[in-house]
C-alpha cells in the first residue's frame, strides 16, 4: 500500500492509540490530534510506538468545540478517522453541555476541516451500537433476531440514555454533512462494550475502569442480568483501517462479535485464573436491583428497559465486505489482564 497521510483525532485515546499503532506499522504518515500539546504524559506512548515502526506521527493540538483547530492537522491529508468523542455515564454530568454538544459540534468542526483541505478522500467516523440502538428492550419490542447497521437508535433522548443520544445525534450530523458536498466520502464503525489490552497505563477509560473494578472484587455480591455485544481493541482497529483503505467499504459497520454478561465474563476468568480475583458468581434478582438503584447510580428507567434482555447484533457485513475476523471473548479478556498485571494496574 502506498503510503497515506492519515489523521486521527483524539489520538491519545484507547481505541485511537491502536489505529495509530497499526497505521505507523504499515509505515504511513500519521497525524495525531491531542488536547494540548503541552500534556506529553498523555501520549509519549505514541511517540515510543513511532520509534518501533516504519511510520511517521506528527501531533497537532486541536479542540472539539473550537471551530477551525482542526484545520491545520487535516491540511493536505487522505484519510481522516475521527475518534475523539466524549464518553462517560456519570449521572453528575450534565447531558448538554458535557456530551451532546462536544459530540456533534465536534463531527461539525473535523468535517468542515475535511471539506476545506480539498485532499481528504474518505472519513471513517468512529460511532457506535449506541447509535444503532437505545435500550436491550428495543430487540423484543422490534421482534427481531440481533440489531444490524440499518438500525437506529430511536428511543435515546438527553434524559434517557444521554451518551447513546449524543453518538446518535453525531453520527446523524456527519451523515448530513457528508450529503452535503461530493468531495469524500464516509464509512461509520459500530463498536460494542469494547475490552482488550491497553497501549498506555491510562485507566481513566471505561472499560478499562470497568475490568479493573470487576477483579477488584467491586461485584462480588452478585451483578444484574446486563447483557453487552462485546468488542475488541485489536479488531476495532483492524476494522478502521479496512473501513479506511477497502475502495468499495461504504455504509455502516458493526465491529462487535460475543454477546454476554459480567457473569459470563467473571466464569472466563475464573477458569483462567482461579481464585485469585473476587469475582461474582451469581445475578441479583431485578427487583433487588430495581430497590438499590439509586445506590449503584442507574435509573429505574435503565434497569426497566434493559435487566434481563437479551442482546445480539448482526457482524456479517463486516465479514463479508471488511473480510474481519474476530477474536473471542476468552482471548480478549485474558489478553487485557496479562496486560493489566504486566503494568500493575491490577
Amino acid at each position: 500500500m502506498d503510503k497515506m497521510k492519515v489523521v486521527v483525532t483524539g489520538g491519545t485515546g484507547y481505541i485511537a492509540s491502536w489505529i495509530v499503532r497499526d497505521l505507523l506499522k504499515d509505515g504511513h504518515e500519521v497525524r495525531v490530534t491531542v488536547r494540548k500539546l503541552k500534556d506529553k504524559e498523555k501520549y509519549v506512548h505514541l511517540l515510543n510506538l513511532e520509534k518501533k515502526y516504519e511510520g511517521t506521527l506528527k501531533i497537532f493540538e486541536a479542540d472539539l468545540l473550537k471551530s477551525g483547530s482542526f484545520n491545520l492537522a487535516i491540511e493536505g491529508a487522505d484519510y481522516v478517522m475521527h475518534t475523539a468523542s466524549p464518553f462517560s455515564v456519570d449521572r453528575n454530568l450534565d447531558p448538554r453541555k458535557d456530551l451532546l454538544e462536544p459530540a456533534v459540534q465536534g463531527t461539525v468542526n473535523v468535517l468542515e476541516a475535511v471539506n476545506r483541505s480539498k485532499t481528504v478522500k474518505r472519513v471513517v467516523l468512529t460511532s457506535s451500537l449506541a447509535a444503532i440502538y437505545g435500550d436491550n428492550r428495543d430487540m423484543d419490542d422490534l421482534g427481531i433476531e440481533a440489531f444490524d447497521e440499518t438500525m437506529w437508535n430511536s428511543t435515546s433522548s438527553l434524559d434517557n440514555n444521554p451518551y447513546s443520544y449524543s453518538k446518535t445525534m453525531a453520527e446523524k450530523k456527519a451523515w448530513e454533512m457528508v450529503g452535503q458536498q461530493e468531495a469524500w466520502d464516509l464509512v461509520t464503525i459500530h463498536p460494542g462494550f469494547v475490552f482488550g489490552p491497553s497501549l498506555s497505563k491510562r485507566v481513566d477509560a471505561t472499560s478499562i475502569d470497568t475490568l479493573r473494578r470487576l477483579l477488584s472484587g467491586a461485584f462480588r455480591t452478585g451483578v444484574p442480568h446486563l447483557e453487552y455485544v462485546f468488542s475488541d481493541i485489536r479488531d476495532i482497529s483492524t476494522g478502521h483501517i479496512r473501513a479506511a483503505f477497502t475502495q468499495e467499504a461504504h455504509g455502516r459497520y458493526i465491529i462487535a462479535n460475543e454477546n454476554g454478561s459480567f457473569l459470563k465474563m467473571a466464569k472466563i476468568i475464573k477458569h483462567h485464573y482461579g481464585d485469585q480475583y473476587k469475582l461474582p458468581r451469581r445475578i441479583i434478582p431485578k427487583p433487588v436491583i430495581w430497590a438499590i438503584a439509586p445506590m449503584i447510580g442507574l435509573s429505574k428507567q435503565y434497569i426497566k428497559n434493559n435487566v434481563g434482555y437479551t442482546l445480539k447484533a448482526d457482524n456479517s457485513r463486516s465479514i463479508q465486505e471488511l473480510k474481519m475476523t474476530y477474536r473471542s471473548l476468552e482471548t480478549t479478556l485474558i489478553d487485557h489482564i496479562e496486560q493489566l498485571r504486566k503494568d500493575g494496574l491490577v
